[in-house]
């Protein structure tokens, strides 16, 4: 009876040492953006929720340029082209605002780097990059 609850106790403890260690894993930084138009800031790779979400930090400039948006590139050196950084108000009835952060869709398996890439230029304008391509949780 004892051994089967000192057992019980070691396996909780272990199991929550696994749970803390996985949700540090699942932070990183990049290495600060460096391009034409960017320089300056990082990203942040979270996981919440089972989803990927990447984020800007305050020091980072969306450059003045036509068309910015976020662009990921995989392990393979894929682009995906996602959403714009900034979103326009409508009719004037809200604020302009910035998209400082986003969530990865389920089809982009790894992120390697992070561009801003300008659509209407057809051209980076900075990126990011991290030391290892990280796994998104998208399975």
């Amino acid at each position: 009876m004892i051994r089967s609850a000192v057992r019980t106790a070691v396996l909780a403890i272990a199991a929550l040492a696994m749970t803390s260690s996985m949700a540090l894993a699942q932070t990183r930084v990049s290495k600060p953006f460096s391009g034409a138009k960017v320089n300056g800031g990082t990203l942040t790779y979270t996981v919440k929720d089972g989803k990927t979400i990447l984020t800007v930090s305050d020091d980072f400039k969306v450059p003045d340029t036509p068309d910015p948006h976020w662009q990921v590139v995989d392990s393979k050196g894929t682009p995906y082209l996602l959403q714009r950084f900034g979103v326009k108000s409508l009719g004037g009835l809200a604020k302009d605002r910035i998209n400082m952060s986003i969530t990865l869709p389920a089809y982009i398996k790894d992120v390697s780097k992070v561009q801003v890439y300008c659509a209407w230029a057809e051209a980076v304008l900075g990126e990011a990059s991290f030391d290892q391509p990280l796994m998104t949780m998208n399975r």
